[in-house]
């Protein structure tokens, strides 16, 4: 039966070099899709987020290396520490080369070569390996050097300038759009990397870059720019859109905010929903270039119309009517309780055994052939040592506690029958 056949990429193996949240995305991904990632941590403490995040209340996991930050963006991986500075512990992981199908790693550019493992290393031992390294940007170019986190990708991609108030200085986003981004795009380009290798038996080499994701999220003023130079200039335009005011977000009443989107061939439905047709024929409102020009003045026009609603939910609904694309600015509190994004498993309730019942962001896109799992594990770190080495190097428990004695292995001090305790 064809629902027994192994299903997206169950059968392929992947070494994960990663840590923090870029790289940790992309091969979390692969391990969702049903890929065997073995995560490589390197000792003392694995991924510095293992030390982010909430971590259990229960006196007996105070040491532990388990942590809401790893968890979700680490589970449904095999966690593998070892001490790559000892002697022996470089060749250890090589060996495991032929079995891997595809190595992720997200260090800065060129520290993956000192460390032994460079595309050129590894395809020696495995031409058909397929090997993407993730950075701010690039492996190539005068910023490839250069250190850098989600925000100085965006900075230099022209992003953060657009973000903040009118006439005010540049905003922070407050979440790693970029990583997520970056790390989705690094799977997605993995996916094709293995459907080329399919085809020909050509393994290659994938460079992701922060930098480049960010780029590549401008929609529309690129070519403009381009095209006009310093004559147009994108600028801030808070919670306006700069092309339209009827695009933003609008106060409704205390700490509530409504988000409206409506471009101009959707305007005669805001009319309908408010009721107000006059405004049609309003010489400041009647065509899309004067509701941009005279946008502050329409944000009060339809700030006051949504003061008269008792509630939020009222003033949705009217809108909701019309099909005038509409939603309440929710904050994360309230998202995680949303019945839609619960019942499509965007918000993923999962119990883990250290942790309790937890929810984690699910799957972006939903795969008819691979339902959503909740059944996700994270591993404490070094957790699977063992199975790694017996599984691919075949290694005997009596070789396995040695390297723990040598210092090569480590492992989460509360895991139970601790071979470096």
């Amino acid at each position: 039966m064809a629902n027994q056949a192994p299903r997206m990429l169950e059968g392929y193996r992947v070494l994960d070099f990663t840590q923090f949240v870029a790289g940790p995305t992309c091969t979390r991904i692969l391990g969702e899709m049903g890929a065997e990632v073995i995560k490589v941590e390197l000792a003392p403490a694995g991924d510095r987020v293992r030390g982010d995040g909430l971590k259990s209340l229960d006196p007996k996991y105070k040491d532990s290396s388990h942590s809401t930050y790893y968890l979700q963006h680490n589970h449904s991986k095999l966690s593998f520490a070892i001490d790559l500075k000892r002697p022996g512990a470089r060749e250890i992981v090589m060996a495991m080369i032929p079995q891997i199908d595809v190595v992720v790693e997200n260090f800065a550019p060129h520290v993956i070569d000192r460390l032994g493992f460079s595309y050129n290393d590894v395809k020696k031992v495995n031409p058909k390996i397929i090997m993407c390294s993730i950075s701010m940007g690039g492996q190539t170019g005068p910023l490839s050097t250069k250190a850098g986190y989600d925000f100085i990708g965006q900075a230099y991609a022209g992003v953060t300038d657009g973000i903040g108030q009118a006439g005010g200085p540049p905003a922070l986003t407050s979440m790693a759009i970029g990583d997520i981004s970056t790390g989705v795009n690094a799977a997605m380009a993995v996916g094709f990397a293995l459907l080329h290798r399919e085809r020909t038996g050509e393994g290659q080499y994938l460079d992701a870059s922060l930098l480049d994701t960010y780029f590549h999220m401008h929609e529309k003023t690129v070519p403009i720019v381009s095209l006009r130079g310093d004559k147009f200039r994108p600028t801030r335009s808070g919670s306006v859109h700069p092309d339209g005011g009827t695009t933003g977000i609008y106060h409704f009443r205390g700490d509530q905010y409504v988000q409206i989107t409506v471009p101009p061939h959707q305007w005669p439905q805001l009319l309908r929903a408010m009721k107000m047709p006059e405004l049609g024929t309003d010489p400041r409102f009647k065509n899309a270039r004067g509701r941009r020009d005279n946008k502050e003045q329409l944000v009060r026009v339809i700030e006051e119309w949504l003061g008269t609603f008792p509630t939020r939910d009222d003033a949705i609904a009217a809108m909701d009517a019309e099909r005038v694309p509409c939603a309440p600015v929710l904050t994360v509190n309230e998202a995680v309780k949303h019945p839609h994004l619960n019942e499509r498993k965007t918000v993923r309730w999962i119990d883990d055994p250290l942790l309790g019942k937890v929810a984690l962001p699910g799957m972006p896109v939903k795969f008819s052939a691979w339902p959503d799992r909740i059944d996700v594990h994270a591993s404490r770190l070094g957790e699977d040592n063992e199975r790694v080495l017996g599984e691919l190097l075949k290694m005997p428990a009596d070789r396995v506690r040695e390297l723990y004695a040598e210092g090569i292995l480590v492992r989460d001090p509360t895991l139970e029958n601790n071979p470096s305790a």
